[in-house]
C-alpha cells in the first residue's frame, strides 16, 4: 500500500543515516584524541582500570624522581666515607712513621693533626639535600624506593639508611698523639669504622640503583598496558571512516529516492 502521510523507506533511510552519523563522530573522536576509551561512557570498566593505572604510573615518575635525588644524597655521604677512608689511611702510615728511629714525631704530628682536621672538614661538608649522614649526631633516613598495591590498598615501601658519625670526635682520634702506645690500633679501629659506614652507603647506593631500574622499567610496562586498553588503532579507525563516510553517501541517496516515491503516486490519479 503507498501512502503519502507515511513513508516507511524515508524513516529507514533517514534512521540509517542518524546511526552513521553517530557512527562517524565517535570515529573522528578516536581520530583526533587518539583513544578508543577517552571517557567512562565510552567503556566504564576499561576506563576505570586505565584511570587506576595511570595514577599508579604518575606515582612511579615521582618515585623515579624521588630515587634519583636518594642516590645523590646516599652517593655524597659514601664519596665523604671513602675520602675519611683514605685519610685515615694515610694518618695510620704516619703513626707507623712515627715510631721509626731518629724522625722528627713533632713534625709528624703536624700532619696527623692537618689530616684529623681534614676528616672533620670532610665529614661537616658531606650534605645533600639536608641530609648529612656521616657528621657529628648524623641523620638517618628512610628513602621513598617504591610503592606497593595489594587488596586494593596502596602502600609506600622505603629504604632505611642509618647515619655513622665520622668525624674524628666520633672515630675516637681527635686528641690523636703520633707517640701513644694506643695510637696504632686506635686509628685501627677508626678505619674499621670508616670503612663499615663506607660499605653500607655502597650497599644502600646499589640497591637505590636497582631500584630505580625496575621502577623505570615499571613504568614503561604500565604505560603499555593503559595504551593496549584506551589507545585507539589508527589502521582501523582510518578504515572505518572510509566505510561510514560511503554508508552516509548512500543514505542520502537512499532518503533521496524515498522521498520521491510519493510524486509516483501522482501518476495513479492522471
Amino acid at each position: 500500500m503507498s501512502s503519502i502521510l507515511t513513508n516507511v523507506g524515508a524513516m529507514a533511510a533517514l534512521q540509517s543515516i542518524n546511526t552513521t552519523a553517530r557512527n562517524l563522530v565517535q570515529t573522528q573522536a578516536r581520530i583526533s584524541s587518539g583513544l578508543r576509551v577517552e571517557t567512562a561512557k565510552d567503556d566504564s570498566s576499561t576506563w576505570a582500570i586505565a584511570t587506576a593505572m595511570r595514577g599508579d604510573v604518575s606515582g612511579f615518575k615521582a618515585i623515579s624522581d624521588n630515587l634519583a635525588l636518594s642516590t645523590s644524597t646516599v652517593g655524597v655521604a659514601s664519596n665523604g666515607a671513602e675520602t675519611i677512608n683514605d685519610l685515615l689511611t694515610q694518618i695510620k702510615g704516619k703513626v707507623v712513621q712515627a715510631n721509626g728511629t731518629g724522625v722528627d714525631t713533632a713534625k709528624i704530628q703536624s700532619d696527623v693533626d692537618q689530616l684529623i682536621q681534614q676528616i672533620d672538614s670532610v665529614a661537616n661538608a658531606a650534605e645533600f639535600n639536608g641530609l648529612n649522614f656521616i657528621k657529628a649526631t648524623p641523620d638517618s633516613a628512610s628513602l621513598l624506593a617504591s610503592m606497593d598495591r595489594s587488596g586494593g590498598s596502596l602502600a609506600v615501601k622505603t629504604i632505611d639508611v642509618t647515619g655513622s658519625d665520622l668525624t674524628s670526635t666520633g672515630l675516637g682520634i681527635g686528641s690523636l698523639d703520633v707517640t701513644s702506645a694506643t695510637a696504632l690500633s686506635d686509628v685501627e679501629t677508626a678505619i674499621g669504622t670508616a670503612t663499615a659506614a663506607a660499605a653500607q652507603f655502597g650497599s644502600v647506593q646499589n640497591r637505590l640503583s636497582i631500584q630505580s631500574d625496575f621502577v623505570k622499567s615499571l613504568t614503561d610496562a604500565l604505560t603499555t598496558g593503559v595504551g593496549s586498553l584506551v589507545d585507539a588503532n589508527m589502521e582501523e579507525e582510518s578504515a572505518r571512516l572510509s566505510a561510514l563516510q560511503v554508508q552516509q553517501q548512500l543514505g542520502v541517496q537512499s532518503l533521496s529516492i524515498a522521498n520521491s516515491t510519493p510524486q509516483s503516486i501522482l501518476s495513479l490519479f492522471r
